[in-house]
């Protein structure tokens, strides 16, 4: 079974938004993996998913409800086989956390869809759908990979 961590600034939009896509696509698919999302500030921990990304997520079905935002440690690294962030200042600071990535399990989302991108923080664009599109083209790459 692969371990999966999705990163992104505050855990509460974009790592939530691809942790559920992502466990939904996996039952779907009988994919065996685990699936969890961090993030790499202190913020938000212990606040729930943000309302754009349960709305989102609620427009295809998928609840997340119970989800409580919780910051990525150094330990992250050791327990699972992908951390993956969203955009380049997500990498910077994970790498920050966990020291180096020897083992290279460090990617960013868009790395599986063959870009080099970053997915934007619907934080500050407000554009949750965008921001789904992106992460379901990243998840998409994801699983081609998984398989």
């Amino acid at each position: 079974m692969k371990k999966i961590l999705f990163v992104c600034h505050g855990n509460i939009c974009r790592s939530p938004m691809a942790e559920f896509l992502m466990k939904d696509m996996a039952k779907r698919e009988g994919l065996d993996v685990y699936i969890e999302s961090a993030a790499t500030s202190t913020e938000e921990i212990g606040n729930g998913v943000h309302y754009g990304t349960r709305r989102k997520l609620a427009e295809y079905g998928i609840s997340c409800d119970g989800k409580r935002a919780r910051q990525m440690t150094k330990r992250d690294y050791d327990e699972f086989d992908y951390i993956i962030g969203m955009d380049s200042w997500n990498i910077r600071n994970i790498n920050r956390i966990i020291g180096a990535d020897t083992h290279h399990k460090v990617y960013k989302l868009l790395e599986f869809a063959g870009e080099n991108g970053d997915i934007a923080d619907p934080w500050y664009t407000h554009n949750f759908d965008e921001t789904y599109d992106d992460i379901i083209r990243g998840l998409n790459g994801l699983k081609e990979e998984l398989r």
